[in-house]
């Protein structure tokens, strides 16, 4: 539904969810999953799910890597086995090794780090912003002044994401640039072709394969043999 590259990438990345769950014993994403279960119980509260829509993540952070940049983290990904301790996790809450880690994001695959962390900054910012503005009051005529009440807004994001919310709080934001998908490239192009062909390809020569014996196999039978045998032994009119 999303592309093959964007198909593949998410796979890759449930590879890797799957190998936290293994070494942590709990899977990714659970304050999300607890911040639901909390919002349930607050009498009119309301829902939201704020971050972008990860096939515009995946498909501009696809486009933003060059072609080799794309084998080398699929095959980072693919290989994925260092070990992942409750320590390395609580570590991981300190704000200048959280830095660190995304000095080295940075400096590995800049193009990376500005989609999949620096937009989503920029977007979870603005939908914040959506959610925090005033309420308006219902009003009893047209004429009555209109009144406001403040929104109650908590705010559950990544640990990552708090420092580009804070620098863009006070920003005028537009969402509108960062939600286009920009059309695959000339090496995406050529990548899904020759996919495609030697899907194809591989599944022709198997098919071929497969006939060829099948019908060796046919012929080599006895009954069949002789029931040839006897189709040339009849008279032609």
């Amino acid at each position: 539904q999303n592309g093959v590259m964007s198909g593949l990438m998410q796979m890759l990345l449930l590879k890797v969810s799957a190998h936290i769950t293994e070494q942590l014993g709990m899977a990714p994403g659970g304050e999300f999953r607890e911040a639901f279960k909390e919002a349930s119980k607050v009498p009119f509260c309301k829902f939201h799910l704020g971050d972008r829509p990860i096939p515009v993540t995946f498909k501009r952070a696809i486009a933003a890597l060059s072609f080799w940049q794309k084998v080398k983290l699929a095959w980072g990904l693919c290989f994925l086995s260092d070990p992942i301790s409750k320590d390395d996790v609580e570590k991981c809450k300190q704000k200048d090794l959280l830095e660190q880690m995304m000095a080295e994001m940075i400096g590995e695959f800049p193009d990376l780090h500005r989609t999949i962390v620096s937009e989503r900054d920029i977007y979870l910012t603005y939908m914040l912003k959506q959610a925090a503005k005033q309420i308006e009051l219902p009003r009893a005529s047209e004429n009555e002044p209109r009144k406001y009440i403040p929104a109650v807004v908590v705010g559950v994001v990544g640990m990552g994401h708090v420092p580009g919310i804070e620098k863009n709080w006070n920003s005028d934001l537009k969402i509108q640039e960062i939600m286009s998908v920009p059309p695959p490239s000339a090496s995406s192009k050529i990548f899904k072709f020759v996919l495609k062909a030697t899907v194809l390809g591989l599944l022709g020569y198997g098919c071929y394969r497969v006939g060829h014996r099948t019908v060796e196999y046919v012929l080599s039978i006895p009954a069949t043999q002789t029931y040839l045998q006897r189709l040339s032994e009849i008279p032609q009119q």
